[in-house]
């Protein structure tokens, strides 16, 4: 923290520093140029590339259907001519909000009118006995999967650690590729965070008839090493499971430590308010580490790792920063591709307490509606886009409808709507 402290002669400012190069700090930088902010702005970001898309990196990127450059946001011309410096493989480890400047990992120090956080997250990893070894790999940035696609040549057996998006993703792509997968889950179900128990058993019934071997409710105890590799893991009933490479995906943690030792309110992620702002003086926090109060979330403060939060949050951060008194209210949807299912998500199924089946699992083409009170709160829409449309205004009203009604796939959501 000296470092903060001394006189810094030719110190770089910049009227707005962003931090992070994901969906949520370039979104930012195009929101503000887009509303008019002629002030100068950098990004700063710990990957050498220009801000890209993270969700297609355990999809399409690691199926090889999408080359690296159409994650990329904009153009890379985009940020160069819109004035929007890209300080790249450089981290912030420190942040001074009184005299408003940050230290690099370089050293260096920046100086900010205003700071926006979008730092993301890093990927948890197991914290067993060999959980560093080589083979055992995370999915978070490019050079995760690159790393894991080298690999996956000499592989035939994989395990997956976690059953959510991110696991369930892998699992699917790895065994397109001929591999054979076995996929560990802690809980008694996969999803168990993010959906209801007929999405879960739908999910593992797919991957198991996709030659996925799922099992739930086990833990595990070691990462087994053999000439410094991974060569399988130990479960804590003491059963070994082969494996030439462990992909891990269970979760991540916010990277918002520098913050907080700056004294900003917070724990699991940063506290903002609806404008996106922390309890630090200039400094604004939005995306994955962003810890806010959910109108959809009952007014829970939650942290939503999604590329809409990132986005709506982005918008309403550069929009205060230029005066306006827009606050964060936006309703939450997710996405996810495995296998030729589409799972979209509307909403958030926090808390509900009845579920409506609408369509047919077994035909592959059906939707989840989560009621609580009566009211519409979430929808998980398996090949079901119409659906996944047309229900946002249901969640968005918080509408009361007949469960009968919502359980006919003859009436649309639409007309249940108005």
């Amino acid at each position: 923290m000296a470092a903060l402290g001394c006189d810094a002669p030719g110190m770089k400012t910049f009227d707005v520093l962003i931090v992070g190069g994901g969906h949520g700090g370039g979104a930012a930088a195009a929101a503000l140029r887009q509303h008019g902010f002629t002030g100068s702005l950098a990004i700063v970001s710990d990957e050498p590339h220009p801000p890209y898309e993270r969700p297609p990196l355990s999809k399409e990127y690691l199926a090889g259907e999408k080359t690296f450059e159409r994650l990329l946001l904009r153009p890379e011309s985009y940020w160069s001519e819109r004035g929007v410096e890209l300080i790249l493989g450089l981290r912030v480890t420190a942040v001074d909000a009184e005299r408003r400047r940050v230290v690099l990992n370089s050293g260096d120090v920046l100086g900010y009118g205003k700071l926006v956080w979008a730092a993301g997250g890093a990927p948890r990893r197991l914290t067993c006995a060999g959980g560093d070894l080589a083979g055992v790999h995370c999915i978070r940035t490019r050079r995760d999967v690159d790393r894991l696609k080298a690999e996956l040549l000499g592989a035939q057996r994989v395990v997956v650690a976690g059953g959510g998006y991110i696991g369930l993703e892998a699992a699917a792509v790895l065994t397109k590729f001929g591999k054979r997968v076995t996929l560990l889950e802690a809980f008694e179900r996969v999803l168990a965070r993010v959906g209801g128990e007929p999405l879960s058993r739908f999910y593992e019934a797919e991957h198991r008839a996709q030659g996925v071997e799922v099992r739930l409710g086990v833990r595990i105890d070691a990462v087994v090493e053999r000439e410094g590799r991974a060569s399988g893991v130990r479960l804590a009933d003491g059963e070994t499971i082969p494996a030439d490479l462990v992909v891990v995906g269970v979760g991540i943690t916010p990277a918002v430590e520098p913050l907080l030792a700056a004294g900003a309110a917070g724990g699991d992620g940063v506290q903002v308010d609806g404008q996106c702002r922390t309890s630090l003086p200039g400094v604004y926090a939005i995306g994955d580490c962003a810890r806010h109060a959910n109108a959809y979330a009952g007014g829970a403060e939650i942290r939503l790792e999604s590329v809409q939060n990132a986005n709506d949050q982005a918008v309403i951060a550069a929009k205060a920063i230029l005066g306006g008194g827009d606050v964060y209210k936006a309703v939450p949807w997710f996405w996810s591709n495995q296998y030729d299912l589409r799972l979209q998500t509307v909403g958030l199924s926090l808390g509900y307490d009845e579920i409506v089946l609408r369509g047919d699992p077994a035909a592959r083409a059906f939707s989840l509606v989560y009621l609580r009170a009566g009211r519409v709160i979430a929808l998980d829409c398996v090949n079901a886009a119409k659906d996944y449309v047309q229900g946002k205004a249901l969640v968005a009203d918080g509408r009361r409808i007949a469960p009968e009604l919502l359980a006919d796939p003859s009436q649309p959501l639409k007309a249940l709507a108005a």
